[in-house]
């Protein structure tokens, strides 16, 4: 009698590992999103975040524009009020993981005020 319980929790736990997705943004989503930072558009990509009921922590790395992240495409597009957004909405952990810092160095962005930006944010590492 003991086993059909712990067989029955099995199941309901190996189910629940199979059912929950990653937290994805879909594609035409993401290119939303690509276009809002293109645009330096802060309050729309604010906005789809909140209609969806996104934390951009949790897509972030599920993003890419182009072959690149939300913060390197900021960087191209020369969209600091953007990128200050991401950069604030990210975990300091996690900017210092990415090389978004080393990559924005290496590519001729050391005078942007996005960089400024992400070295402090880095720098807290929260």
């Amino acid at each position: 009698m003991k086993l059909l319980p712990a067989v029955l929790l099995g199941v309901v736990v190996a189910g629940a590992i199979v059912v929950s997705p990653e937290a994805k943004a879909d594609d035409q989503l993401a290119a939303s999103m690509c276009d809002y930072v293109k645009a330096d558009d802060k309050n729309r990509l604010r906005k789809v975040l909140s209609d969806y009921r996104l934390r951009l922590r949790n897509i972030y790395d599920g993003v890419i524009c182009n072959g690149d992240s939300l913060l390197r495409l900021a960087f191209k597009s020369n969209a600091n009020d953007v990128g200050e957004f991401i950069a604030k909405q990210l975990p300091g952990a996690h900017i210092t993981a990415s090389g978004d810092i080393a990559w924005a160095e290496a590519n001729g962005f050391s005078a942007s005020p996005l960089l400024a930006v992400l070295k402090a944010r880095a720098g807290g590492g929260d």
